[in-house]
This record gives C-alpha cells, sequence and structure tokens, in this order.
C-alpha cells in the first residue's frame, strides 16, 4: 500500500454534555479548530476519546460524525484493536471504511501474550484489514510491549502494515526500530513529550493529545522538527512542555479536556471511571495556558 502517515495527527476526545450524553455540536468546533490550525490526520475512537466508555452505537456514530464534518480535508484514522484477536478482526470485516484512510490498533492488554502471540494477533489483522495499520505501543496501559524486532517484522511481513506509533518511552527502542525498519514504514511518538527527541533520531511524525487544546503550535514543533529547524522546535518544545507534563498528571483525557473547557472549546465532562482533574490542576492549567497564550 502506498499511504503514508505521518506529521502531525490528534488522538481526538469524546466531547460530553453534563448528563453524559455525546456532545457533537462540541465535536464539530473541536474537529474545524484541530483542522484550521494545520494538523495533518485525525485518529477517532483512540484511549483519549474514552472509547472504552463508548456503547456500539455510539461508536459508529461518532465516527460517523467526524467523518462527515472532516469531509476529506485531512485522513482520518480509526482505533480498532483488543485483546480478543477474533472480536477485532470480526470487527475490521463489519467495518465500513468509507471515509476512513488507516486504523490504530492497539497491542493486545491484560493477557500479556509473548511475542510469537503478538506477531500472530497482528498477522491476523493485516490479513484481513483492507486499510494500512498502524501499530500501537503503549506498555503503561498494555503491560505487553512490542519488540523493535516485532515491529521490524511485521512491518516486512506485511506491506499494509505502515507505522508504528510507539509510546514506551525508550528511545532505544526506538533507535532499534528506525535503524532496521524498512524503507516506507514510519515511526509516530506517542509521547507529546518525547516528539521532539523522537524526531531528531529519525521518527516522522506523533499521535498528539495536546494538540486537540494547541493544535497551531504542536503542528508548527512537529514540522520545524521534521525540516531539522531544531532551533525553533526547541523554542516550542519549551515552551509547551510545562502544559504537556500537566494534562497527564491526573490521567488522560481528564487534563486535556480541562484545558478544552479553558480554551471555550467544550465542557469538561467525562465518562466515570475517568473522573476531572483537581482543582489545584484546573489552577495550574489555566495559569499555564494563559502564559502560552501571552508570549
Amino acid at each position: 500500500m502506498e499511504t503514508k502517515i505521518t506529521g502531525t495527527g490528534v488522538a481526538i476526545v469524546t466531547p460530553f454534555l453534563f448528563s453524559g450524553e455525546v456532545d457533537f455540536g462540541s465535536l464539530t468546533k473541536l474537529l474545524d479548530n484541530i483542522i484550521i490550525n494545520g494538523v495533518d490526520f485525525i485518529v477517532g475512537l483512540g484511549t483519549t476519546s474514552e472509547a472504552v466508555t463508548l456503547s456500539f452505537d455510539e461508536k459508529k456514530e461518532v465516527m460517523k460524525h467526524v467523518i462527515k464534518v472532516v469531509n476529506n480535508r485531512i485522513p482520518v484514522v480509526i482505533g480498532i484493536g483488543g485483546n480478543n484477536t477474533y472480536a477485532v478482526t470480526d470487527e475490521i470485516k463489519n467495518t465500513d471504511f468509507n471515509g476512513i484512510s488507516a486504523i490504530l490498533s492497539v497491542a493486545p492488554y491484560y493477557n500479556k501474550p509473548n511475542q510469537r502471540g503478538i506477531y500472530e494477533h497482528f498477522k491476523a489483522i493485516a490479513e484481513v484489514c483492507p486499510v494500512p495499520i498502524i501499530l500501537y505501543n503503549v506498555p503503561g496501559r498494555t503491560s505487553s510491549n512490542i519488540s523493535a524486532e516485532t515491529v521490524v517484522k511485521l512491518a516486512e511481513d506485511f506491506k499494509n502494515i505502515v507505522a508504528v506509533k510507539e509510546a514506551s518511552g525508550d528511545l532505544s527502542q526506538v533507535m532499534n526500530i528506525i535503524k532496521h525498519m524498512p524503507d516506507g514504514f514510519s515511526v509516530l511518538s506517542g509521547d507529546d513529550a518525547l516528539t521532539l527527541p523522537m524526531i531528531a533520531l529519525g521518527a516522522e511524525g506523533v499521535i498528539s493529545v495536546v494538540a486537540n487544546a494547541f493544535p497551531k503550535e504542536f503542528s508548527q514543533l512537529v514540522n520545524y522538527s521534521l525540516i531539522g529547524d531544531i532551533e525553533d522546535s526547541r523554542v516550542l518544545h519549551y515552551r509547551l512542555i510545562e502544559i504537556i507534563d500537566l494534562l497527564f498528571v491526573d490521567g488522560n483525557p481528564a487534563g486535556v479536556k480541562a484545558a478544552l473547557e479553558i480554551n471555550g472549546l467544550m465542557g469538561n465532562n467525562l465518562r466515570l471511571p475517568m473522573v476531572p482533574v483537581t482543582h489545584d490542576i484546573y489552577l495550574r492549567l489555566a495559569h499555564a495556558i494563559e502564559e502560552i497564550k501571552t508570549k
């Protein structure tokens, strides 16, 4: 497959009304704001979207709305993954991929397969998926690391596995993937704070949380990094680093939803088991956001 996913992707949140229902009006505002501020692609139904708290029908309606609002302006990626391989492949077989450019598929969680099991899981997905696949490695959530060797073997064996979102925080592993990966494969940062150093090592983009709230600034950081303008990218990195750290103190997407409310884009509403950030963190976020806006 020729599709190459690079640049700044945004793992979008799902806005909720105070009543708990999906807030489609705020979702429209969020998507338009992200797109006009220069991001390269959208990722829906990932961890940041609270997808595990959405019903099957809600997931369908959210992605239908995302595809309609985006209207082919930029690529749309959808999260389809899990720890039941047959359920994942069945979902893929029954998904309408009209308007969807790729899927993001997380490593199997909870049951902790070995590397052979991880390889066979993604092999089964690759054999049925009609669009490109981005692997998602996030051991902090899954307790299941996709080794560099497994990533490279999957990339070599399946042409529709085109990228990995690397959120292990292990730069040695990142370098090992980049050194050995085949042509046409991309490494994407899964950690906003490590995006600049990962691009300096050879990564080609990011799937970002902070870009929900600061799409222009973070897209500029990525674009500067990709052209080798380390000085300008470093300025933006340090401008955003405090807000990036604060976003994750009380869990994701609690931090970014607070930031989005402060920015006037949506209400600060989450679904259990996620809860809003503490009052102290909210005030610190508001202060950090004000500083960014006045610089």
